[in-house]
Order: C-alpha cells, then sequence, then structure tokens
C-alpha cells in the first residue's frame, strides 16, 4: 500500500527530472489526500518536525501533510513550483533560516503562494535547539548517547579555541555523517514542553 514515504520519493524524482514522476507524484496525492506540503532544507529539520509532532500525539502523514527535506535551500524555488499553485496546489509551509529568507519570499510570491506559512530560524533550526536546551543539558544528552569523548575532542581542536560553546556545539553536531539527523529527534524529544523554539512550535500549530 502506498505511503507517504513513496509521495516524497516520487516528489524528489519529480524534482530531479525523472521521466513520469510528476504523473506518479499526482497520482500518490491524490491517493493518500495529501493536502500540505513541509519544506524544510535536510533531514535533520525532518527529524526535529516529526518528533515533535509524535511527542504531541500527532500523525502528520494520517492528517494529509507530508513533511518533505529539500536537500538545500536552494532547491525551494524548485519545490514551490511543483507542490504550490502552479503544481499540485498544495498548500505550502515550512521552515527557514534568516539568510536564506530572500530565497523562500522569491519563490513563494513568484508561484503566488502566501509567504506566512513560513516560520523563520535566526541561524538553524540546530541553533535554535541549543539555544531552548541550553549547553549544559546538550552536553548531558552527548554524555548520555556516548559521544562525550568526541566532543572533548572536538573542542580541544585549535579551530575551537575561543569560540562560544554554542556554535561549537552547532559545528559538532555536523561533524559526522547522521549525527544531525540523530540528534534534530533526541534534541526535540529532550525539550521542556514549554521550551520549544518558536519557529519549530509554530509550525507545527499551523498544520
Amino acid at each position: 500500500m502506498a505511503d507517504m514515504r513513496a509521495f516524497r520519493e516520487a516528489v524528489d524524482d519529480w524534482a530531479s527530472g525523472g521521466p513520469g514522476a510528476g504523473e506518479a507524484a499526482s497520482e500518490l496525492a491524490a491517493h493518500l489526500d495529501v493536502r500540505t506540503a513541509v519544506l524544510l532544507e535536510g533531514p535533520s529539520d525532518h527529524a526535529a518536525v516529526e518528533a515533535l509532532a509524535a511527542r504531541r500525539g500527532r500523525d502528520l502523514a494520517a492528517e494529509g501533510v507530508c513533511v518533505l527535506p529539500m536537500g538545500g535551500a536552494m532547491s525551494v524555488a524548485r519545490y514551490t513550483g511543483l507542490l504550490g499553485p502552479p503544481g499540485l496546489g498544495l498548500r505550502l509551509t515550512g521552515l527557514c533560516d534568516e539568510r536564506e529568507q530572500p530565497f523562500y519570499d522569491r519563490a513563494l510570491d513568484r508561484v503566488g503562494a502566501p509567504r506566512r506559512g513560513f516560520f523563520v530560524c535566526v541561524a538553524d533550526l540546530e541553533d535554535e535547539l541549543i539555544r531552548a536546551l541550553g549547553t549544559e543539558r546538550i552536553e548531558e544528552i552527548l554524555r548520555a548517547e556516548g559521544d562525550l569523548r568526541s566532543w572533548e575532542t572536538f573542542v580541544r581542536q585549535p579551530a575551537q579555541h575561543g569560540r562560544p560553546r554554542q556554535r561549537q556545539l552547532r559545528r559538532f553536531l555536523g561533524t559526522k555523517k547522521g549525527r544531525k539527523i540523530r540528534y534534530g529527534r533526541l534534541l526535540v524529544e529532550a525539550l521542556e514542553p514549554d521550551r520549544t523554539p518558536a519557529p519549530l512550535d509554530d509550525l507545527l500549530a499551523s498544520l
């Protein structure tokens, strides 16, 4: 039976120019009753959004919401064109980083989709989560996950000397393949209910 993963894969194939992928994506969207596409930069953001939805008892796929990592902010024009008014006509929403907001605004304006569905992180979602949890709590999570020794080795590197702890942590999460994705979920699961970063909280509330 087709599921939301199949739809995501069809959309990614369509975005890459795969033959027949647009028709497949359209058929799956109708079959799954997809109404909203949540556009995210990458898989770590995807993991965080899905983790928060699960914590709040939400089944986004069952609600007709597809959470789509685009593989980079520069893909937003392509995805808005395929999924927004010129394409499948889905409601578009998501997260973006402050420095990349102009790309999103132009892409949304080009397809006639409202900007209000997109919520802005100052640096990125990892930075928002680190600030929400605090560096001491993050280090506790690193210890629990067996990554404390790697972290301590990392901060002793000359390039890290004098850098704020928050920036060191943000950089550390991106130094090993798969780490950002794993911690995207773990950091959300560690949040106190009233400490969810505003962009993430507002995004889920809008769905």
